[in-house]
């Protein structure tokens, strides 16, 4: 008899597209040999789990109340197996200001932050903060978005039209820009599966320059970097990967500037569409996607 699989798909988070992508992409790939169906965490969730029974949960949400720990708690509660990490460690990832004082905090090269409220009122106050906790030019996003939703590269004169656009977010982040090369690792298990390096024709490695073929985003693969370098980067990522207790996949995001690696953020559950990092990495290392997903499978337990 084969194996039940339940894939979460979609979701209430501004990633719900990209969700649904990576959910019936799994599906396809892994249909032949397991019994799968996609299901929404949504009112029906506990009636279709228990109609469906699965062996596995694999999360494929992406997003707040996917990657954040709500949906992990909730299976943990249901003594269900899941994929990728548990709740303390995705909760931790998605948190930003979170992750990054804990990055701080293990010597993990990271920008400086300042987290703000959206007060537009206090517009002075917010530049003057900036300018001498951070200095121009500053990057905001939301403390626990994904895909680079919400992200914007400001100047002293653009940021408050900016954050015009963030005002549905009590408090944001606030980050030093750091320019340079963009470079992404993917972790599988406690292994270093290896590096890719973007460079987006865009402004940066924004939304559209993820999940648009048009934005015809240039991917490097191997990365042309020393030896040296590459073992720096890999081990930096495994660390962080350790230090915020992932299970599973995770995929942090770097630039490369001046010869240092900065660590902007790391990623519990990264995508899995055709224009995904992970299964693009995977693959230049002899692991085809159907591998990669089976490998994610066999790695769900209880008590993440």
């Amino acid at each position: 008899m084969k194996k039940r699989i339940l894939i979460l798909g979609g979701g209430i988070s501004g990633e719900r597209s990209i969700s649904l992508k990576t959910a019936k992409a799994v599906k396809n790939t892994i249909k032949k040999k397991y019994n799968c169906r996609i299901v929404e965490p949504d009112e029906n969730l506990t009636k279709n789990i228990e109609k469906f029974s699965p062996h596995v949960v694999f999360n494929a949400l992406h997003g707040r109340f996917g990657e954040d720990g709500f949906i992990q708690t909730y299976l943990e509660s249901k003594g269900l197996k899941y994929t990728h990490s548990g709740v303390l460690s995705s909760m931790m990832a998605m948190d930003k200001e979170i992750s990054k004082k804990l990055f701080i905090k293990n010597k993990i090269l990271t920008p400086k932050f300042q987290k703000i409220k959206t007060n537009l009122k206090k517009k002075k106050e917010i530049i003057k903060l900036l300018k001498k906790k951070i200095k121009f030019p500053v990057v905001i996003k939301p403390i626990n978005e994904g895909s680079s939703l919400g992200v914007y590269i400001c100047n002293e004169k653009n940021i408050i039209n900016n954050l015009k656009k963030l005002k549905a977010y009590d408090e944001i982040l606030v980050e030093e820009f750091i320019p340079g090369r963009e470079i992404q690792v993917a972790i599988l298990g406690k292994k270093k599966l290896g590096a890719i390096e973007l460079k987006p024709k865009r402004k940066f490695y924004d939304y559209k320059a993820k999940y648009s073929s048009k934005a015809k985003t240039k991917h490097i693969i191997p990365v042309n970097i020393k030896t040296k370098e590459y073992q720096k980067v890999m081990n930096i990522a495994l660390k962080a990967h350790k230090v915020l207790k992932c299970k599973g996949i995770s995929r942090s995001d770097f630039r490369f500037n001046d010869g240092k690696f900065y660590l902007l953020e790391l990623n519990t559950q990264p995508g899995m569409t055709n224009l995904s990092l992970v299964p693009e990495i995977a693959l230049h290392h002899g692991i085809n996607f159907f591998s990669l997903i089976e490998w994610i499978i066999k790695d769900a337990s209880k008590n993440r």
